[in-house]
């Protein structure tokens, strides 16, 4: 097919088994990535109302677009599992050429949102479990796949950050904290990259109508109309079309960027 610009590809999407992680995966298999499917939990896509298990999931994407998947469970914060998840992807579909890191969030210790999660009150054991799942997910990930790639000199690194990285928010300083660091360390990555023919970006979205997200606050209805305004929770493939740019042919020329997928609510300099 002329439109699966990847086709022979190999990529792997963390976090892939709801939300924008899943709509990442869907995508490069449409454009015929074989993908590993990656998430921590075998009935994850179940949480918010999403899907049944992660092996469903792989196998729905891989029928729909009739491409090779496979189904990997890990926790990411843990070496020995990022390696293992990674040389699973490479030994059923083969060597990767895409990584989407997509896994992380606002997650405590306890597996829900911290309350309060703020700069003065929240407990110890939230705080590292924001930053590890979030910012060491990132690295361990970024580290494993990159040495993969850079013997091919060949590779395409995204990272998913945040618009809470680039302004402070009272209620969610640990998130932005960690994800501020994913930012930077994207930035460092691919200056180290270059020579290597690695490219390494991020992807930032803002507000975003996914299960979880919709799933876990109150949204004024004003703000989930579809057309007519920029001032609006963005649709899952508002941003998911951004990863065809970073993963494809147009993306050839472009490491170490900054791309905040959020209808402009945030407009100034990366």
């Amino acid at each position: 097919m002329a439109d699966r610009l990847l086709e022979g590809k190999v990529a792997l999407v963390t976090g892939a088994g709801r939300g924008l992680g899943r709509a990442f995966a869907e995508h490069l298999a449409s454009l015929g990535c074989r993908v590993g499917i990656h998430g921590m939990r075998e009935n994850g896509p179940a949480e918010y109302g999403e899907g049944t298990t992660l092996t469903a999931t792989a196998a729905e994407i891989a029928k729909s677009h009739d491409v090779p998947t496979c189904r990997v469970l890990g926790d990411l914060t843990n070496a020995d599992d990022v390696k293992r998840v990674v040389g699973d992807v490479c030994s059923q579909l083969g060597p990767i050429d895409i990584l989407v890191h997509n896994a992380g969030g606002d997650i405590g210790a306890a597996g829900g949102k911290p309350n309060p999660n703020d700069a003065v009150d929240i407990k110890l054991e939230d705080i590292r479990a924001v930053l590890d799942r979030n910012l060491l997910s990132t690295i361990l990930v970024c580290q494993e796949t990159a040495r993969i790639m850079m013997p091919r000199k060949s590779g395409r690194i995204l990272t998913l950050s945040s618009i809470s990285a680039f302004k402070g928010i009272p209620n969610s300083s640990i998130y932005a904290t960690a994800k501020a660091g994913v930012v930077e360390y994207t930035r460092c990555l691919a200056e180290q990259l270059r020579s290597h023919n690695i490219n390494v970006n991020t992807l930032a979205p803002g507000d975003t109508r996914t299960g979880r997200f919709l799933g876990t606050r109150k949204v004024d209805d004003a703000r989930l109309v579809t057309d007519g305004t920029l001032d609006r929770v963005g649709m899952v493939d508002e941003v998911t079309r951004v990863v065809e740019f970073f993963a494809g042919p147009l993306g050839a020329f472009v490491t170490g960027q900054v791309l905040r997928v959020d209808g402009g609510s945030q407009i100034w300099p990366a």
